[in-house]
């Protein structure tokens, strides 16, 4: 794996920011954008992914970047929960729910496997 230079270049940051961006598009146009409560909360957890990836990579220590990626994860659980809500309220179509639970999951996966990755990595360090 090379070395990354800014959270910017990693493929997950990427992932949650362009699930920030629909969901923000989304909340724009009816019914979310009366929904103040679920408006509010979907976006949160939208932007809490990347936020985190950002926040604990500038730390610029492989512990502190798996407690935020951790974080990152859990806030794909939180927004997946929500896409579950809104569409079995019929709040929002089913192309529109598969589209970013696929998403989310995908970046859960990746995510976890960046943890797995740097985990093995300090592990490695200590053997040494």
């Amino acid at each position: 794996m090379s070395k990354v230079q800014r959270f910017e270049d990693l493929e997950i940051w990427k992932i949650a920011n362009s699930i920030a961006i629909k969901i923000y598009f989304l909340c724009d146009s009816e019914p979310l954008k009366s929904d103040w409560g679920m408006k509010d909360q979907i976006r949160r957890s939208a932007c809490s992914m990347s936020d985190n990836i950002a926040e604990g990579f500038e730390y610029n220590n492989n512990p502190d970047f798996v407690r935020f990626l951790n974080y990152a994860k859990g806030s794909s659980g939180e927004f997946r929960n929500k896409l579950v809500i809104l569409n079995a309220a019929g709040k929002i179509t089913n192309d529109v729910f598969e589209d970013l639970y696929a998403k989310s999951i995908e970046f859960s996966g990746k995510t976890k496997s960046l943890i797995d990755y740097l985990r093995k990595f300090e592990a490695d360090k200590k053997k040494k």
